[in-house]
């Protein structure tokens, strides 16, 4: 069941059936291969976190009816850009599985995980583009973004002195851009006013942000058939996140432990320590906060339509309480 189907609005579902539809035709290819490795990941299933916000910001702008086909074409872009770079995240963490199916990088290589990806990249560009050059600015930026991000996180590897600064700067392009963008791009398709559109982008900033804190707990917090992956594994990569990183501030032993590449015991011990240490309260703290910004984001915005605003402020407080 998606994001959607709990939203309990009737057009919803059909809405986003559409929108896979928009998926598939524009990662089709003449060139079979081609259009097995780009589909490889979209027949794979996922949240649909991204088109759900875009859609989702179009109805709160401008009431509950189907959506027209600009609107998924806006949908299907963003979705596109996470899936792209979901290719090459998989190449730079040498994942072998992705949503429970072997990566492209494990199945077939490396480059072909990489052209794959960028060949998605440039099937959100041309759709983007479509839609006007507002919006074909906006997903460049926003893939720069994305790119920021990674690159800052990727700065801070196995660094124990990683701050929560840097932390939050890196998920806020790696993560919240996009779904910003998935929003505004809903509200810019709508043809909204400027007040309107900042509303639902700095909501869609805001709640991008609690996902991936929430994300990050979970990866040390729920079990590896819950998650699908190993429990602790962004520890293994050297990626600390805001529980490692206050963890290690009033941990000494823990901070002895970080900086160098875990064997898979060592990796469990560390996150013993992390989960001991109680910080992860702290940690969904800042996540509430963030889920606080983003409902006074749709509640100070008048133009938008109140029922689904609270469809919306559901899914916020859903993707804070998940699991725990």
């Amino acid at each position: 069941m998606s994001i959607l189907d709990d939203l309990a609005i009737e057009p919803l579902p059909g809405d986003l059936a559409r929108c896979e539809a928009r998926l598939s035709d524009a990662v089709g290819h003449d060139d079979r291969f081609l259009g097995e490795v780009a589909e490889h990941l979209l027949k794979a299933g996922g949240k649909r976190l991204r088109p759900t916000l875009a859609i989702c910001a179009a109805y709160a702008a401008g009431g509950i009816a189907p959506a027209s086909a600009d609107i998924l074409t806006g949908a299907a872009s963003v979705e596109l850009v996470h899936l792209g770079s979901l290719y090459h995240d998989d190449v730079i963490d040498e994942a072998a599985t992705r949503r429970g199916v072997p990566s492209v990088n494990a199945r077939w290589s490396n480059i072909t995980a990489i052209l794959a990806g960028d060949f998605l990249l440039a099937r959100a560009s041309s759709l983007a583009a479509s839609l006007g050059a507002d919006v074909a600015a906006l997903l460049a930026d926003t893939i720069g973004e994305l790119c920021r991000g990674q690159i800052l996180e990727l700065q801070f590897l196995f660094n124990a002195e990683r701050t929560e600064e840097s932390y939050l700067s890196s998920i806020e392009g790696k993560t919240a851009s996009l779904l910003a963008t998935a929003a505004r791009v809903g509200g810019m398709v709508s043809r909204v006013d400027p007040a309107t559109l900042d509303a639902l982008t700095q909501f869609g900033h805001h709640l991008g942000m609690c996902f991936q804190i929430v994300d990050d707990v979970l990866d040390l917090t729920q079990s590896e058939a819950e998650l699908g992956k190993p429990s602790g594994n962004d520890l293994h990569e050297g990626v600390y996140t805001l529980p490692v990183i206050h963890a290690a501030a009033g941990d000494a032993d823990l901070c002895a432990m970080l900086g160098r590449k875990l064997e898979w015991p060592d990796v469990e011990a560390a996150r013993q320590r992390v989960i001991a240490a109680d910080v992860i309260d702290a940690s969904l703290a800042v996540a509430r906060t963030h889920a606080g910004k983003a409902r006074e984001c749709l509640t100070g915005a008048e133009a938008l339509d109140p029922l689904v605003c609270d469809r919306l402020a559901t899914m916020v407080d859903g993707l804070v309480t998940r699991s725990f």
